[in-house]
């Protein structure tokens, strides 16, 4: 077997295994699949320390608005705080090593294709680490069948709507599952309606613009869920949520990804141990994905009925 995968163990890298070039090459490496992409859209990445730490409390803390404050003469302005327990974290390191025998080796760029093997293969992990967070602090905002004469925007605006009212924001972005995605353009286009069939054919951020939303998601990407078998991350599930790429702890988004970077400042670092038959490569990251609020977070399950 040319190659193998195994979880990466901390102890046994070292200085001299450091490879400054192959780090060098994670800076400026693009994701072809896009995972990096939607990782950031669910849950924004935030610059800190190994250990840190972060204010939990409602969203709905940083959109707070006065009508009396203004300064009388000789008073001061008036007081305001953010309310939330204090939490301390910390990011955990992962990593994954894969061993490549020598005599299989092609190119002499095969050490930077196998680190970009690598580095996607984290950044699903991660993906899929985002999605369950969503999934596990989701209010259930139930069940819809889409067919027939069903009209799923109007689904949609509901758990928007009721996802406001609990927390006093809208959420600003969207996250279909791809089953739930297909499901809402087969409905639409089974209907004999020019409105319907347009709304179908919308483009995702065409699609926010109409709820009035940042952004919009589908998350399309698999995972060997079996020997045989490969499963989708997100199926028949659409999120509402809040998100903000800033780098700040306590800005109001649902869903953050807290990583420390590198002192080289990347995220990502690079081992490389040679051996006479055979290279040990791997990639390390710090990182943990938090729900720093939980307030506004709707899931609506889809099921496709028969039109």
């Amino acid at each position: 077997m040319a190659s193998n995968i195994t979880a990466a163990n901390e102890n046994k890298f070292n200085a001299g295994n450091y490879s400054e070039a192959l780090t060098a090459f994670t800076v400026g490496w693009q994701d072809q699949e896009n995972i990096a992409k939607l990782l950031d859209f669910i849950a924004p990445p935030i610059p800190v320390g190994r250990r840190f730490e972060f204010k939990m409390s409602g969203n709905a803390q940083a959109f707070y608005s006065e009508s009396d404050d203004v300064r009388a003469i000789g008073a001061e302005f008036k007081r305001v705080r953010y309310d939330g327990e204090t939490v301390n974290e910390k990011t955990l390191n992962k990593g994954l090593t894969i061993r490549v025998d020598h005599d299989e080796v092609a190119g002499d760029d095969w050490q930077e294709r196998y680190v970009q093997m690598l580095m996607q293969r984290l950044l699903r992990n991660e993906l899929r680490r985002a999605v369950y967070a969503l999934e596990d602090t989701a209010q259930d905002h139930g069940t819809v069948s889409w067919s027939g004469s069903a009209n799923p925007d109007s689904d949609i605006r509901a758990m928007l709507s009721a996802a406001a009212n609990e927390s006093g924001v809208r959420p600003n972005r969207l996250l279909f599952g791809e089953s739930a995605w297909d499901a809402r353009m087969t409905c639409l286009e089974s209907q004999n309606s020019a409105v319907a069939f347009k709304a179908g054919s919308m483009a995702q951020d065409e699609l926010a613009g109409k709820f009035l939303l940042d952004g919009c998601e589908v998350v399309s990407s698999r995972y060997q869920s079996g020997a045989d078998q490969k499963s989708l991350v997100a199926g028949s599930t659409v999120f509402a949520f809040f998100g903000q790429n800033t780098i700040s702890k306590d800005e109001p988004s649902n869903l953050k990804r807290f990583y420390t970077p590198m002192d080289e400042g990347s995220a990502f670092r690079v081992y490389c141990d040679e051996h006479a038959k055979y290279t040990d490569l791997t990639v390390e990251h710090y990182s943990s994905i938090v729900a720093t609020s939980t307030l506004g977070i709707r899931k609506l399950t889809i099921e496709e009925g028969e039109g």
